[in-house]
């Protein structure tokens, strides 16, 4: 076996040791270094220039243009249309009335309040200036005829008390004659029978109580006074007086209806007599109240006037002039309640322009808040855009904005970012936001509605570095670009600031002008 092996080993030996293999092991090296130096392709980088210059980045959409102020009216009230005074296209003026409701009412109570203005202000006026002593004389005049009025109704008390001792005494002593005999005594007799013995022992009392008071009340009528304390007490006592009377004719009816054997013809004369002396006590009685309600009335007039009089001499408080202050701001608060119910009752417009709706009609019946007229502002015309969440963040206002309007081919309109909306648009889901641009000069022939491409112009730089999008790359760590070092490919992280709508990108760090990257992108160049 190890005979063999070496047997092997000699044979490979004597192989390399011969000049034609040596040869072919020659050819076979120097063939493949020639395509390694010169067999193999050589890549064919395109490569990309780092440049400086300006870049202005800029956010596209799409709008229509909306006149800068546009208003919709109705009426704030209902109500019938009385009066229209435009019509569809009309120019108008800020303050013109376009329609009213019928308010015919509403003015007369207008001039009903003014007119309690004015009647507030000069009372106002009045008291701030006092009494003048003319109206001191009135009031001191006036105090002294009802406290003369007052006087006379005392003076009226005796003579009606007189009277009413009269008739009382003819009730008592006339009308009731033939009920008693002994009649002035202390034991006077019922001269006729009857069924109820208690209301006749009542009467037999009644009739003594009645001769004293006819007697005391005589006695006090003889001595009289001009005393109003003591007239007064004439008149109280005088109704004390008749009351007794009235009790001594209320019995008397009662011992009537019982009445024991009295013939029809002298019941009926006693009923008679009986009605008469009560209508007579009635009367007096009626006489003597009557006197006593003047006297308290025309005690509280002389009360009231004496009042108004110190008040006027000692001059109206700050209170009173307060309170008419008050009444002032009132009056004048009800004015302009009707002033706004009478506004609120017209169409009037708010502001100068053009009339594009006016659906206001004689006789209509009218709806509060229903639009009716609609006008469009003379102050221009603006652009109204949704712009997308992704941009809005770059758009500020006064942007400047460049504009072409499909209704005008060929012609770009200036302006800027005048209005950016606080909150989103939520349309079917997808967000935007209203950015609303005006025009730089304003163009007669714009309308309403017209298609509006913008293009909002959000930052501009100058002198920086710049690379074309196909020269990036991205991934989840950032930018980068690609250069060839020493032939081998390597990645540079970059930091990209502002990109046009030309797919050019500003780098702020990461290459330097003059700087060579690969066009990553293949885009020929």
């Amino acid at each position: 076996m190890h005979k063999n092996i070496s047997s092997f080993f000699h044979m490979v030996r004597n192989f390399f040791r011969s000049k034609i293999v040596l040869g072919a092991i020659v050819l076979l090296l120097l063939a493949s270094g020639w395509y390694l130096l010169w067999g193999r392709e050589v890549p064919n980088y395109q490569l990309v220039t780092v440049l400086r210059g300006s870049i202005t980045e800029a956010v596209s959409v799409t709008g229509n243009t909306a006149p800068v102020r546009d208003v919709s009216l109705g009426f704030e009230n209902s109500g019938t249309i009385g009066r229209v005074y435009a019509s569809v296209g009309k120019e108008v003026t800020a303050g013109t009335l376009l329609a009213e409701l019928k308010n015919a009412d509403l003015m007369a109570q207008l001039k009903q309040a003014e007119a309690q203005v004015s009647i507030d202000q000069a009372k106002l006026a009045g008291l701030e200036a006092g009494a003048r002593p003319e109206d001191i004389a009135s009031s001191e005049a006036a105090l002294s005829k009802a406290e003369q009025d007052l006087a006379n109704l005392y003076a009226s008390i005796s003579d009606i008390a007189i009277d009413a001792r009269a008739k009382a005494n003819d009730a008592v002593r006339t009308q009731l004659h033939t009920f008693f005999s002994n009649a002035e005594t202390a034991t006077p007799t019922l001269t006729f029978d009857t069924n109820n013995s208690q209301k006749k022992a009542d009467i037999i009392t009644e009739r003594i109580a009645a001769s004293k008071a006819l007697n005391d009340w005589q006695s006090e009528l003889n001595s009289i006074s001009t005393s109003g304390d003591v007239l007064m007490t004439l008149l109280n006592d005088s109704l004390l007086y008749l009351s007794t009377v009235r009790n001594l004719l209320n019995s008397a009816s009662v011992v009537l209806d019982g009445a024991i054997n009295l013939s029809a013809a002298t019941l009926s004369t006693n009923r008679t007599a009986v009605v008469t002396a009560q209508n007579e006590v009635n009367t007096a009685t009626k006489n003597l109240n009557t006197v006593t309600q003047e006297i308290a009335s025309q005690k509280l007039t002389v009360a009231q006037l004496r009042a108004q009089l110190e008040l006027k001499k000692a001059g109206e408080s700050v209170q009173d002039i307060d309170a008419q202050k008050a009444q002032v701001k009132k009056a004048e608060a009800n004015v302009a309640s009707i002033e706004a119910k009478l506004q609120n009752s017209r169409i009037i417009a708010p502001i100068n322009g053009t009339i594009t709706q006016f659906d206001a009609k004689v006789g209509q019946i009218a709806s509060p808040s229903v639009p009716l007229v609609t006008i469009i502002g003379a102050s221009g015309f603006e652009v109204n855009a949704g712009v997308s969440e992704a941009d809005i963040g770059k758009i500020a206002l006064n942007d400047k904005v460049m504009m072409t309007i499909d209704a005008f081919p060929g012609e770009t309109f200036e302006g800027s970012v005048t209005y950016i909306a606080p909150a989103e648009t939520n349309t079917q889901g997808v967000i935007n936001y209203e950015v609303k641009t005006s025009f730089t000069k304003a163009d007669p022939r714009l309308k309403s509605g017209l298609t509006a491409n913008l293009t909002i112009v959000t930052d501009q730089k100058e002198q920086v570095l710049l690379l074309p999008q196909y020269a990036l790359l991205q991934n989840d760590q950032g930018a980068f670009v690609q250069v060839l070092v020493g032939g081998e490919i390597k990645d540079i992280p970059v930091t990209l600031g502002i990109q046009d709508q030309n797919g050019n990108v500003e780098i702020l760090s990461g290459v330097s002008e003059g700087d060579q990257v690969l066009n990553v992108g293949l885009k020929k160049i």
